[in-house]
């Protein structure tokens, strides 16, 4: 949030916002799912900003441009502030259908991929994960140790690609398996990403959309690779 505040800062000391300023706060508040209390007070601050402007500046003057400055800022906001419907999938094996559902997110990928799994060892999964590394999208996965030297396991193949990829490094599992794409999707639940999970286990798969889910996840993420990194 913070950086928010301090790009409105700068982008109204001209009273303009313009093209670029616009579409930077778009892009710095899609990287994240925002609360509604969030956007509100990014919104108040702005609206505190053109008055105090306004105090310190001729106001008969400035008022036209602050005004249409505000105006291009709270349309901004309410771009982010009008989110996309909330979109759950479920998917279960034996079968197919959970491992085509990973595939497929890790395909539609575009920018960034947090990989959170306890064990990687599907060989079709694992080309969707390098086949993504080499369109540029940026890759980080955590991992069980005690899986990092299982038969099948393609752990290796990640690190030889220059994929970043860390282990936990307690006598305990690291037994998540959630992964986050671009931001925007989230799937979980108790599927492997082997060929055993699609074969032959009962396992299940969730996707969803959902801000405040992925909030979470993400933040777990962040304090699991903090501390193994």
């Amino acid at each position: 949030m913070q950086a928010l505040l301090e790009r409105l800062e700068l982008s109204i000391s001209d009273n303009v916002l313009t093209t670029a300023e616009k579409q930077a706060l778009a892009s710095d508040l899609k990287q994240r799912p925002w609360r509604i209390d969030q956007l509100r007070q990014l919104r108040n601050h702005a609206f505190a900003m053109v008055l105090q402007r306004a105090r310190n500046e001729d106001a008969a003057a400035a008022m036209p441009a602050l005004v249409s400055w505000l105006a291009d800022v709270v349309k901004v906001i309410d771009l982010v502030a009008s989110p996309e419907p909330v979109t759950t999938e479920v998917w279960f094996s034996p079968g197919e259908s959970c491992r085509k559902a990973v595939i497929s997110n890790l395909n539609a990928c575009r920018k960034r991929m947090e990989l959170c799994v306890f064990t990687i060892a599907d060989d079709d999964i694992s080309e969707s994960i390098l086949a993504a590394h080499r369109r540029g999208v940026g890759v980080r996965i955590i991992s069980d140790n005690d899986k990092r030297y299982d038969s099948g396991s393609d752990i290796a193949r990640f690190i030889a690609a220059g994929i970043s990829v860390v282990f936990d490094d307690s006598n305990a599992h690291m037994h998540h398996k959630f992964a986050i794409f671009d931001g925007r999707w989230l799937i979980n639940g108790s599927f492997n990403w082997t060929r055993s999970a699609s074969v032959v286990n009962q396992e299940n798969l969730v996707s969803t959309n959902d801000p405040q889910q992925l909030a979470q996840f993400a933040a777990e993420f962040e304090s699991l690779w903090t501390r193994f990194a």
